[in-house]
């Protein structure tokens, strides 16, 4: 399995908690209007990506009963006796499906999670937990609904970029979705504020599910923490490391982190939308000229592994970092 992809110094950066700023919201809804509707959505999505790398998507084709039921799979899981959970707990990266409770990733700070593969669903819900035997019905029927709109989202993107909704289709349509399910405590006298540090996500997209708020992003243009807005029936969605790799730098990767919501626990559920295990991620050729030379080296997720299953020890490892030229 994969732990997210980047991690950076903790720095004490200010945060507009109080009163979080809105943020770009798309209506995905629009998307299969009539082509100059079309396009006008596409442009916000692109302005979006480029300019802040993160927005909000509501009318995303998700019911509210999907939704309902992943949060209900998540809490049972997580309700259930520790000798159960950790059966699925292990150091191995590559475990298609591994649970753990903070600290051995260098980010976790106050959380547990359940690390999961859910595309092709087939080969990959057999491995998934049994109990609460909800878990795989429930889960399952959100990872279906979720890549749907992450392929959704990829089209709009790759066409806001120049290269057209269908470059490397295939690659898109078998590639890996991951599925991150997270438990953050209730925030107590004493405790440390942060479930998860700062760090920016492997893959393509992630579209995030959260039941509260929590989440928080860098602003790059005030460099200060962003609280996310809490919207009724949105999702959340940044870049991640391969979506700058493909664009050649011209979107960037978002570095976000989890803060402790001092009235309720909170749950979130994460799907990264990547290339297959083995599949190369390069700079679209098409964004590569003299005044923009080519800046990655290509690399796939089992190259990632790799980079963190060497670096463990190492807080402060950087895997966009190590590909950059």
């Amino acid at each position: 399995m994969s732990d997210d992809s980047k991690s950076v110094p903790q720095e004490q950066l200010p945060s507009d908690d109080l009163h979080p700023p809105p943020m770009p919201v798309i209506n995905l809804g629009h998307l299969i209007l009539e082509p100059e509707t079309r396009s006008g959505v596409v442009e916000d999505i692109a302005k979006a990506c480029h300019d802040l790398g993160y927005f909000q998507v509501i009318n995303h084709g998700i019911s509210q009963s999907v939704m309902d039921g992943a949060f209900e799979a998540a809490l049972d899981f997580f309700k259930l006796p520790s000798e159960i959970k950790e059966e699925f707990a292990s150091d191995d990266l590559r475990e298609p499906v591994r649970y753990d409770t903070s600290s051995k990733d260098g980010i976790s700070m106050s959380r547990a999670f359940l690390k999961h593969y859910a595309h092709p669903l087939s080969d990959w819900m057999q491995y998934w937990p049994e109990k609460p035997p909800t878990y795989r019905e429930h889960m399952g029927n959100f990872a279906v609904e979720v890549r749907r709109v992450a392929l959704q989202l990829m089209e709009a993107i790759l066409e806001g970029l120049g290269l057209g909704k269908d470059y490397q289709h295939e690659k898109f349509e078998e590639g890996l979705q991951l599925m991150s399910v997270n438990c953050y405590p209730k925030e107590s006298e004493g405790d440390a504020a942060i479930g998860l540090a700062p760090h920016s996500d492997y893959g393509f997209l992630t579209i995030l599910l959260t039941s509260c708020r929590g989440l928080e992003v860098v602003d790059r243009n005030s460099n200060s923490w962003k609280v996310v807005q809490q919207l009724p029936h949105a999702l959340h969605v940044h870049v991640g490391d391969h979506m700058e790799v493909l664009s050649n730098g011209r979107v960037k990767t978002v570095v976000h982190r989890a803060v402790l919501n001092p009235e309720e626990e909170r749950i979130s559920i994460a799907s990264i939308l990547g290339f297959a295990l083995h599949e190369k991620v390069a700079c679209a050729k098409e964004l590569v000229d003299e005044q923009n030379p080519k800046k990655y080296n290509e690399s796939s997720f089992n190259d990632f592994l790799d980079f963190l299953t060497s670096n463990m020890d190492n807080k402060d490892r950087n895997f966009l970092g190590s590909i950059r030229m």
